[in-house]
């Protein structure tokens, strides 16, 4: 997906119209997210009804006052407004956190053709590596609203960055977001630093394992961890 706006402008839905025009920041807005391409126009009937339920589509999806963390999911408008002033007038009905392209950025057209855009309102969802998860998701996210965003993460196959071992959801449990991956590592390193050692107890062998602390399995004086 990344490599489909490489080189292109990305202008973010706010006030200040904020730009994404470097490699870097483009990379780190796309990398390992869902995108949904968004072809409409301010002039289409059927795109004005749907936009209040994109909209809402994509706050439950990425506002934290619905969700903890923000879905890995992108939103970009293409515009195929017939002028600039019907396409600003248009982006006011959509989320702020979008995406669009200005008006006299001829990609618009370009990527109209490239999926074959002939009735709007259209949304193409594109897995990460660029390739068409859903043709058109209009249909789908009327019905199913939110719901169909997990059918899209696993269809996608995301890396989650929610991702936790299942013994480690007890939050209680947790000092950081980082702590059930490194009490996995240094429990595996910990079985590695175990040592064997033999002595010869009235004359026989017997292997014991000692960790490096010096405390001996079975050892009842420390009480362990408890």
């Amino acid at each position: 997906m990344v490599d489909l706006f490489l080189g292109k402008v990305l202008v973010k839905n706010n006030k200040d119209r904020d730009e994404l025009d470097t490699e870097r920041e483009i990379v780190l807005r796309l990398q390992n997210r869902i995108l949904m391409l968004f072809f409409g126009s301010g002039e289409c009937e059927k795109c004005q009804e749907f936009a209040p339920t994109l909209k809402d589509f994509h706050k439950k999806l990425t506002d934290e006052f619905y969700v903890e963390r923000s879905a890995q999911l992108v939103l970009l408008y293409i515009s195929l407004d017939s002028s600039e002033e019907q396409q600003e007038k248009f982006l006011k009905e959509l989320p702020k956190r979008c995406l669009f392209l200005a008006y006299e950025d001829p990609y618009r057209q370009e990527l109209s053709e490239m999926f074959e855009v002939q009735d709007l309102p259209r949304v193409v969802v594109l897995r990460p590596d660029c390739s068409v998860l859903t043709p058109d998701a209009v249909e789908e996210i009327c019905k199913l609203g939110p719901d169909c965003y997990r059918n899209w993460q696993e269809g996608a196959e995301l890396i989650d960055r929610n991702f936790m071992m299942n013994e480690e959801f007890d939050e209680g449990k947790m000092r950081s977001m980082t702590d059930p991956i490194r009490r996995v590592k240094y429990k595996v390193e910990d079985k590695k630093k175990k040592k064997k050692k033999k002595k010869k107890k009235d004359g026989v062998s017997v292997e014991e394992e000692e960790d490096e602390d010096g405390e001996e399995d079975g050892n009842d004086g420390g009480g362990g961890w408890g």
